[in-house]
């Protein structure tokens, strides 16, 4: 177990005893789940299992057992916390993010406020390419320093699981080096890491005009490389407008389907690309953005085990349509929230300000929000039957707050610090 006092960027600190961690005077337990439920749908998001006045028990970094303070064990062995009314959330898991980048895009933020569109940054060769450029200038160990930064600053936010992609490389070796930081985060936060290899997040720099060989270079050489070292457990393409293909989506999603690799991908963040349609004819555990839907899309989801990904951060800072997730839900689909950390379309990692842009903006209530940003992101990250929930048996992940007059003023109030302390994993 290990707690913090929640500071931006300082790492977490051993806690708890060997006989376990017994919380005592907990306000209210929220995220209660024992349905065994790997993701929550349709009318089944709005049921966030809460518990006033509560007790909870760690064992062994596992949530034991947990019940009203009316029934309270005794608590032989155990180092008892007094939270003193403080309120208890599983710990935000952050599906969709870019996190290992070199330096920054703000001049980029200000061609934007100046009446340029993202497509039309990315044709004037800055974007995804300009992130591509300072990345291959930079170190190993000064990639994992800034990106180290941003994990903790996460922490910190309440976010204790995090998928991070490759993509700004674009080359078989700039995409190896991001895929081994990305390693090193995993082995060194205190955090569960989930990698993801996008090589094709945008053509490379010397590939520009020859698309296809592009295309070719990741699926016969980059995948290739990437499976033999294990370097990645999930793989993505950026498939819309402007980007890849369907049909490019496809023939990379099946070529990295040899090396084990599932499909998480970008899809209609910019127009009604297909990459819905293909993300479910590959079995994608998630096509995330989705800024463009039409009823086509909701009928391509209904029924499969893809979950649909929304990334209001990515909305709000770049201009763009928010999804339309009550209609997914009104549809009986599950959704799921996520940040897209990245330099250029969405600078946060602020996992309770992405759950409250969803309220304010999707008008999904907190209750679902909560559930989207935590049990259904784990399942889009494959963790969901560890993570995402207060459940016996899950690991012990969670964030206390200060005494909440409500569960709604947890995102009424969204940069009120009022987080108080993160446990995650030593």
């Amino acid at each position: 177990m290990t707690n913090n006092s929640c500071k931006p960027v300082s790492p977490p600190i051993s806690g708890g005893a060997g006989g376990g961690l017994l919380f005592i005077n907990i306000g209210t337990l929220v995220g209660v789940d024992e349905s065994g439920l790997l993701r929550r749908q349709g009318e089944e998001m709005s049921c966030l299992g809460m518990l006033g006045d509560a007790w909870m028990m760690v064992r062994d970094e596992l949530i034991a057992d947990y019940g009203p303070m009316s029934e309270l064990p005794e608590a032989a062995g155990c180092e008892v916390v007094d939270l003193k009314g403080e309120w208890v959330f599983p710990s935000f898991c952050d599906s969709h993010t870019h996190i290992v980048y070199a330096g920054n895009r703000a001049t980029e933020w200000l061609d934007k406020i100046n009446g340029l569109s993202y497509e039309e940054i990315g044709r004037r060769g800055g974007g995804i390419l300009n992130s591509a450029d300072l990345l291959r200038d930079t170190s190993e160990d000064e990639l994992y320093r800034q990106a180290m930064e941003r994990v903790n600053e996460m922490i910190a936010k309440g976010t204790g699981a995090m998928e991070i992609k490759s993509g700004y490389g674009l080359t078989t070796e700039g995409e190896l080096k991001m895929l081994r930081v990305i390693r090193r985060i995993r082995e060194t936060a205190p955090v569960e890491v989930k990698a993801t290899f996008l090589g094709a997040h945008a053509v490379g720099r010397a590939y520009a005009g020859r698309q296809s060989d592009y295309v070719d270079l990741v699926c016969r050489e980059m995948i290739p490389e990437v499976g033999r070292q294990g370097l990645a457990d999930y793989v993505d393409v950026f498939c819309d407008r402007g980007y890849f293909t369907p049909e490019e989506t496809e023939r990379i999603c099946v070529a990295a389907a040899e090396w084990g690799m599932t499909p998480k991908l970008h899809a209609n963040e910019l127009a009604v690309s297909g990459g819905v349609q293909v993300g479910v004819r590959c079995n994608a555990l998630s096509v995330d953005h989705l800024e463009n839907t039409t009823q086509a899309e909701f009928a391509a989801l209904r029924g499969t085990s893809t979950m649909p990904t929304a990334l209001p951060g990515c909305s709000f800072f770049s201009n763009l349509p928010f999804a339309d997730v009550r209609t997914m839900i009104g549809e009986g689909l599950g959704v799921a929230l996520a940040s897209d950390y990245n330099p250029g379309s969405s600078p946060s990692g602020d996992m309770r300000f992405v759950a409250s842009l969803a309220c304010i903006r999707m008008r999904l209530t907190p209750q679902q929000a909560l559930i989207a940003s935590t049990l259904n992101s784990a399942y889009a990250m494959g963790v969901s039957d560890r993570l995402g929930s207060i459940t016996r048996g899950k690991q012990a992940r969670f964030f206390t707050t200060v005494p909440l007059p409500s569960l709604e003023y947890f995102l009424y109030a969204h940069h009120t610090p009022l987080i108080s302390k993160i446990y995650l994993r030593p």
